[in-house]
């Protein structure tokens, strides 16, 4: 028979956080899924009050105080846990209390749901946005095909009509066609095939931020905060430019609104590990986020944010987002939106790839 494992190296290898506090409410034991969990290695959480981690209101405080002084345990599904930094997630949370030499701790056990539920919202997402984009080309192509008809009729009124005043009419009648039909070629999105390159993504979003900053109506400070160690990617630079451009503009003009607030926004880029996009797991993306601390996205717009002609804003077209996440999905890459009063975040994923994906 092999030997058995160790206790610790079961612990390190569960997918559940587990975290060990003493009755100062202050970690003795954190796993690797704790450790990943809080974005900390061990030797930065041992020892310290869990509240300098995650805010009071996300861990009932007098309830862990109780549960250790009067040895309970209890179970809470679905809780809200608020990081510091501003992190969110969501887990079930489990607490039990342990005596052990006269002394008392608590183990707690996170069980993070926030991902199966993001898969589970982005796979339902994505399939309702790909029937929108169906139902949008087909009334695309059938509006298309009448006003192509109506501009040629009204060319040839055009050549038959004595008086010039009379022509105004069927001018009138073309560049109105003209507008439709840019509005609907707007609507089916780019229709240019991707020129793939390698590219240093730090390069392109650089581009963005000057774009960004020589804009003089606005006065609103983009916080760069990049992960050198990133490696080349295999990407259409000119269409990963314009997704972001299309983000970080309409972050712009979220805070421009409300010049109570001093405007920020942050561009982050890092690696992400096992990333799961549209149901293809891929080891390695960058994740390039866009975060800024504006007044939120409306709940109601939450769920239909990246369909065509959805917007907030009074002259807006609701194209930019449905834009970004086609020129995104071109890279085998997803968008994803998390926000709240006071920040919102976009993030993009792009599979890093070790050779030519076209190959």
């Amino acid at each position: 028979m092999t030997d058995p494992v160790s206790s610790e190296n079961l612990l390190d290898n569960l997918s559940t956080a587990v975290l060990q506090l003493n009755d100062k409410m202050c970690i003795d034991y954190a796993n690797h899924a704790a450790q990943a969990l809080f974005e900390r290695g061990f030797s930065l959480l041992a020892g310290c009050p869990i509240y300098q981690f995650v805010t009071p209101s996300s861990l009932d405080v007098e309830r862990l105080k109780q549960s250790i002084q009067q040895g309970e345990s209890y179970s809470d599904s679905e809780v809200n846990i608020t990081f510091v930094d501003g992190r969110h997630t969501q887990a079930d949370l489990s607490v039990t209390s342990i005596v052990d030499a006269q002394s008392q701790y608590l183990l707690l056990e996170f069980r993070q749901i926030e991902q199966q539920k993001k898969i589970s919202q982005e796979n339902h997402q994505w399939a309702q946005q790909q029937a929108a984009k169906e139902l949008v080309r087909g009334l695309a192509h059938e509006i298309k095909n009448p006003l192509g008809g109506i501009r040629g009729a009204a060319q040839l009124l055009a050549k038959e009509l004595p008086s010039n005043d009379l022509k105004e009419f069927t001018n009138v009648i073309i560049e109105q066609s003209d507008r439709l039909r840019n509005l609907v070629d707007r609507l089916l999105g780019p229709n240019v095939r991707p020129k793939f390159h390698w590219y240093n993504v730090h390069e392109v979003l650089e581009k963005v931020c000057t774009l960004v900053d020589l804009d003089p109506s606005h006065t609103i400070s983009i916080v760069r905060d990049y992960d050198p160690s990133i490696p080349d990617v295999y990407l259409d630079q000119d269409m990963i430019q314009q997704a972001t451009l299309n983000i970080v503009r309409n972050s712009v003009q979220a805070l421009m609104q409300h010049p109570d607030i001093k405007g920020e926004i942050r561009i982050v880029t890092r690696i992400e590990r096992r990333v799961i996009v549209h149901g293809a797991r891929y080891p390695l993306c960058v994740k390039v986020s866009i975060v800024d601390n504006g007044p939120g996205i409306p709940n109601e717009l939450k769920d239909t944010l990246f369909y065509p002609m959805v917007t907030t804003k009074k002259d807006g077209s609701g194209l930019g987002l449905s834009i970004s996440q086609t020129l995104v999905g071109h890279h085998r890459g997803k968008i994803e939106v998390e926000s709240w009063t006071g920040r919102t975040e976009f993030t993009l994923y792009l599979p890093i790839e070790r050779k030519d994906p076209q190959k």
